[in-house]
């Protein structure tokens, strides 16, 4: 392939330096002038859709008031008016937490393919090698595309402005870990590359004003298509509402839970020991703490502590969202951007409140991690859809580049999900494979850790799930642990573990294996040190 690719290279190359890279970088650069060189040749008005891709932050499908098992006081008017004009999908399994999830977006790869990605330094603080781990958006550039970001930035210093990006208005939140838990106001955003400055007013209707800005032709090419990743970092901890929303939703009551206090029959011993909610005097749930606590966060709730009043405070947080994709609609409709731009709204996975005692992400359950997915293109896909098929986050990049006409520059983990949006209806075979190996990334996790520090985040170990349209399975990669089956069809809140139950041996089997052959096929090294698992029968 080196080979083929050295003949189109510049009489100059030598001066300066290509064919002294190491021979990933050289191949990764030969793919870049390649691309460019293609580029070249395109049509000089390019009809390929615009991308817009807005992406929320620990949202969970239950706040999308047109999602079965969303709470009847939530209110997504915009959301839901989004998913009429296109495909919901029913079973998205995005990530599991904020940065291993943003990786897998930029990579295409699950969070073990993630080469040279490192938490490193004060928490947020991490780094990767551009060379070693590209982000695809420099590929999108080099074929015609503008490629801007908005919002969150979680995924190393180095937020690629000049390489991967265009334009850029991000909150950097690894490169300054004494701002990181500002996440509603007063954050420090990089512009284009620029130090950062200290910016007010509410961070959702700040990212939603610059998208609408560069939307209507602020600080791109008119002549391009574009492709903008708004990453709102609403609702995470401290799920701030904006004030004009601090007295809506007055009357919220939400069934507690069936499992939200241990002990949880059938659950692995590690799910025995989670506890964030206790009762009160009354066996009222409140959260342990008197307080939500992170690593960047610490607060009291606005209207209480009850679960009631933290469930309230959360969905109040998902209105402004709710509100500027309404406004992002509008303008898109306003320039006459509507029918040609590919509009995406997920967020990065969802998070627990009270289900199986949580009120976090990272635990491998519905409850826990499943997300929004909402895919529209008026004119081109069909409306007022729902797809059953389970898909994942690192589906969507090849979708993408489906969509944009650009060959994929390297193996993804994941597959485009445009056969699906044509037909939603279609049965199929599909599954979501989701991978949760904690802080570590890439060749990190080719060997299990037995140590708890490596092994565990906020109590949760290392797992690996298989979702299919009727079946989950989980694999908790500890020693000794019971696996884990759910028939999400009859039960979807995943409250029986099927997995001890003998007539239900056979596929208990049959899923595992299908795991270890999904696993191999992405190249996760650690598949050939599973440790053993306890019968539970």
């Amino acid at each position: 392939m080196e080979a083929l690719l050295l003949t189109f290279l510049p009489k100059d190359a030598f001066e300066h330096g290509l064919l002294t890279m190491p021979r990933k970088s050289l191949i990764f650069t030969l793919i870049i002038l390649g691309s460019a060189i293609t580029n070249q040749t395109r049509a000089a008005e390019d009809k390929r859709p615009n991308i817009l891709f807005i992406y929320t932050d620990d949202q969970s499908y239950r706040t999308v008031s047109c999602y079965p098992g969303s709470y009847d006081f939530a209110q997504t008017p915009n959301i839901d008016a989004l998913a009429r004009q296109g495909i919901r999908f029913d079973a998205a399994y995005i990530g599991t937490w904020c940065m291993p999830s943003r990786a897998a977006l930029l990579t295409g790869h699950l969070q073990h393919g993630v080469q040279s990605m490192r938490m490193e330094g004060q928490y947020p603080g991490s780094e990767y090698n551009p060379n070693q781990c590209p982000f695809w958006p420099s590929v999108f550039r080099a074929n015609g595309y503008q490629t801007a970001q908005i919002g969150k930035w979680h995924t190393g210093r180095d937020n690629g402005f000049g390489r991967d990006w265009d334009y850029q208005m991000v909150w950097n939140r690894p490169r300054y870990p004494e701002n990181a838990g500002a996440y509603y106001e007063n954050q420090l955003i990089e512009e284009n590359g620029k130090p950062a400055r200290l910016v007010p007013g509410y961070s959702t209707d700040n990212y939603t004003n610059w998208a609408i800005d560069y939307i209507e032709g602020e600080n791109r090419d008119a002549e391009k298509p574009w492709y903008l990743w708004l990453c709102y970092g609403a609702v995470h901890g401290p799920f701030t509402p904006a004030k004009r929303h601090l007295q809506t939703l007055p009357d919220v009551n939400i069934p507690v839970p069936a499992d939200i206090f241990p002990p949880r029959p059938g659950k692995p011993d590690w799910m025995q020991k989670i506890e964030h909610w206790i009762p009160d005097a009354n066996g009222t749930p409140v959260m342990k703490g008197n307080g939500f606590t992170a690593q960047t966060v610490d607060t009291k709730g606005i209207h209480g502590n009850t679960l009631n009043d933290w469930v309230r405070q959360y969905h109040q947080g998902v209105i402004a969202i709710d509100e500027g994709v309404g406004r992002i609609m509008e303008a898109l409709e306003r320039s006459d951007q509507l029918e040609n731009t590919l509009v995406v709204f997920t967020a990065d996975q969802g998070i627990g409140w009270g289900q199986h005692g949580f009120r976090v992400k990272l635990a491998p359950y519905d409850a826990t991690i499943r997300s929004p997915l909402i895919v529209s293109l008026p004119g081109q896909l069909p409306t007022g859809k729902t797809s059953k098929t389970p898909v994942s986050g690192v589906d969507l990049v090849p979708t993408f580049f489906q969509f944009a006409d650009i060959e994929l520059p390297w193996k993804m983990h994941g597959e485009s999900l445009l056969p699906l949006l044509k037909q939603p209806h279609t049965r199929s075979n599909k599954t979501a494979l989701t991978v949760m190996t904690g802080k570590k990334y890439g060749q990190d996790t080719e060997a299990i850790p037995t140590e708890r520090e490596d092994l565990y985040i906020n109590n949760v170990p290392w797992w690996v799930s298989l979702r299919d349209g009727h079946y989950k399975y989980i694999r908790t990669l500890v020693a000794g642990e019971t696996e884990e089956l759910y028939d999400l069809k009859r039960d979807p809140e995943e409250l029986i573990n099927l997995a001890h139950q003998k007539r239900y041996r056979l596929k208990v089997q049959q899923l595992r294996q299908d795991m270890i052959g999904e696993l191999r096929q992405v190249d996760a090294k650690f598949v050939d040190n599973l440790p053993p698992v306890g019968t539970g029968y």
